[in-house]
């Protein structure tokens, strides 16, 4: 009766088990997984929040498939506070980056045709690939005094159905960038083979070094598609607020706008209250980022004194994003040390292979988790190696 693409096997894994057991049981829990911004005890400005939200304009109905022009020019305002010049007119806003996947994937994807992603990542693509029939092909990522693109495993995976390659930019959970000589070498071989780049930078905001890094979204030489969004880049992930920047040569950028309006047009997804808030939520970005920069920067600085203390753990270089990648002994699965950490320390941690990672040895842990908790979870992890 169903279709075959959500013919999942819809079991929870023993982690998942094991948590929902240590909770039911109302058992403390240092939770190192945290990444929704609004439980993490960051302060908002209820008042100006809540009060865009009651803009008198909201009570007209003002269909646009790209959405609000007014909307799309502050989301280009953002682009230019960064010194990243976009057209508001290669905006197209959607409510959420997933939908943002899906609008794209329509665009360029017959089913079964490929899209390549990097390895490891975060685990939302093989769910958005399955929904609309794409089949994934994964590229890895190399580790050597920090990440890199393995290209010679990336063009070993092209085939005559690839579609689009996708960047993250900055990768969850390994925190880094594409660096300039990778951006340049993808432009040249997506350009060479009519290949789209897919850049999706939810966490660009975050970097932790003092440098900003540059976006995809000028980005002309390749058909480049680059999605960001509030989730984020505000810690307002409820509002569901996030957009798609088309840039490239004029004439498959111009391809690629046209059919994508016809998609925004057949949905009209975003609704007005929240098209008309998001020049005041973008407006109010620089006090939450402040206070996540300052969490995330003192929990890495926190990790790195107490990984001194100790021989048997380690971390992986980050660049940018809210997580780091811990290097333990593999004496164990990674869900096995996990399971571990959760049932002897009440503390709780993602393994590796949640994202993919080649091999066991690898815990990921969020930055962005209440300093005092961070502090305790980390120690706790510590001690049982």
């Amino acid at each position: 009766m169903f279709a075959d693409r959500t013919n999942w096997n819809l079991a929870p894994n023993r982690l998942s088990e094991a948590l929902a057991r240590h909770r039911s049981a109302g058992k403390p829990l240092i939770d190192l997984t945290a990444s929704n911004p609004t439980e993490c005890g960051f302060t908002y400005d209820r008042e100006k929040i809540l009060g865009a939200l009651a803009n008198p304009l909201s009570l007209s109905y003002e269909p646009q498939p790209k959405g609000l022009l007014a909307a799309r020019e502050s989301v280009a305002g953002y682009y230019a506070s960064r010194d990243d010049r976009v057209n508001a007119n290669d905006i197209l806003l959607t409510t959420g980056t997933s939908e943002a996947y899906s609008f794209v994937s329509r665009v360029l994807c017959n089913p079964g045709d490929e899209v390549l992603i990097p390895t490891p990542s975060y685990p939302l693509f093989d769910l958005l690939a399955d929904i609309r029939d794409i089949r994934l092909v994964r590229y890895s990522l190399i580790y050597d005094h920090g990440w890199q693109i393995d290209f010679h495993a990336l063009e070993a995976a092209l085939t005559t159905r690839t579609r689009a390659i996708i960047v993250v930019h900055p990768n969850n959970p390994t925190g880094h960038f594409t660096k300039p000589e990778e951006r340049s070498r993808l432009n040249q071989l997506c350009a060479a083979r009519q290949i789209a780049v897919i850049a999706d930078e939810v966490f660009l905001d975050f970097s932790l070094s003092v440098k900003p890094q540059t976006s995809w979204a000028p980005n002309s030489e390749a058909l480049t598609f680059t999605m960001s969004g509030l989730s984020k880049i505000c810690g307002l992930p409820q509002m569901k607020v996030a957009w798609l920047v088309t840039t490239g040569p004029e004439d498959l950028k111009a391809q690629a706008l046209d059919r994508l309006e016809v998609i925004a047009d057949t949905y009209l997804s975003m609704n007005a209250p929240i098209q008309h808030a998001i020049p005041e939520f973008l407006e109010r970005r620089p006090e939450f980022q402040q206070q996540l920069m300052s969490r995330a920067k003192g929990n890495l600085a926190e990790l790195d004194r107490l990984l001194s203390a100790q021989k048997a753990c380690g971390r992986l270089a980050v660049e940018g994003g809210w997580y780091a990648v811990l290097r333990v002994p593999a004496t164990l699965t990674d869900e096995e040390v996990a399971l571990d950490l959760l049932e002897k320390e009440g503390v709780y941690v993602h393994p590796g292979h949640f994202y993919d990672f080649p091999s066991d040895g690898y815990l990921i842990v969020s930055l962005i988790a209440p300093e005092r908790e961070f502090a305790e979870g980390i120690k706790r992890l510590l001690s049982i190696f």
